[in-house]
């Protein structure tokens, strides 16, 4: 039987929460999110084939987001990753445009992007749980599939309403625990390695992305964003709940080819929509 208890409460201990920000911000400066299909012989050309494949295997982006929205408004991205998403916020002619990462290399990468584009950002490497930003700075504020990794989401989400401004929105992407993604994991992880009662939280934590990766209940996700007045979650299939893509490359055995090959994307679309790896968050301050 899957256990379903919630993430653990982040650690109490300065040190604990320390060494594990280190070592989430090693793994993304190693390979940051996208990086395996950023393939050419410039780096212009790998920064444009790592695009199309996001909003080839991603094309909910893009209608979660609405980057026309960020036009004449101050925006702000935490968590920049390669940059694609950025560069589409700098072309909706924001009137400022910000961005943060907790690693150097996103932030080079992301800079490097606009630059092919003659556009720019104000861009910063800084800690989510700590923006670098006054109170009610920004008009929007977007982040995907960012927050998860962070020690304490919640506190990230705090500082994240913390710089939005009344009547300003923040979308956000975080992952859902009850998600096909977390099953398959579950059942490799868990159940054929004779551990039944391993809870999914912890199977998340130490086999999913980046050390201490989170994942969320609807209800959890309204509670972390309880003081905006307005907050609506949905749950979207990704590319991972349907073997599609890159995705379970970490994992990567013969019985993940089985599946590849077996796994009923057509079921899954239409039975077990709501089991999607993705909150989809969009909240009102």
């Amino acid at each position: 039987m899957i256990s379903r208890e919630t993430p653990d409460a982040p650690a109490s201990e300065p040190s604990v929460q320390n060494a594990l920000k280190a070592a989430v911000r090693q793994y993304w400066e190693d390979a940051p999110c996208g990086e395996v299909y950023a393939t050419g012989d410039s780096e212009f050309a790998r920064l444009e084939r790592q695009r199309a494949f996001r909003y080839a295997l991603e094309p909910y982006i893009a209608d979660f987001a609405r980057f026309a929205d960020g036009t004449g408004r101050d925006v702000l991205e935490i968590g920049v990753g390669m940059g694609a998403d950025h560069l589409e916020w700098a072309k909706a002619s924001p009137r400022s445009l910000a961005g943060v990462d907790l690693t150097e290399k996103a932030v080079e990468l992301t800079r490097a992007r606009l630059s092919y584009a003659g556009l720019s950002s104000d861009l910063h490497v800084a800690d989510a749980e700590r923006l670098p930003f006054a109170d009610e700075r920004f008009d929007l504020v977007y982040s995907w599939g960012v927050l998860h990794h962070s020690p304490d989401t919640a506190r990230a989400v705090r500082e994240l309403i913390r710089v939005l401004r009344p009547g300003g929105t923040a979308r956000v992407m975080i992952y859902h625990r009850y998600s096909m993604v977390g099953y398959l994991l579950w059942l490799r992880y868990a159940l054929l390695a004779g551990r039944p009662g391993r809870a999914l939280a912890d199977v998340y934590a130490t086999h999913l992305e980046s050390p201490g990766t989170k994942a969320f209940s609807i209800d959890e996700a309204r509670a972390m964003f309880a003081g905006c007045s307005r907050v609506d979650v949905r749950t979207q299939l990704s590319f991972g709940d349907l073997l599609e893509g890159a995705a379970g490359e970490r994992h990567g055995s013969a019985m993940l080819q089985i599946a590849r090959a077996l796994w009923p994307r057509w079921l899954i679309r239409r039975a077990f929509a709501r089991q999607g790896l993705l909150l989809l968050v969009e909240a009102v301050k």
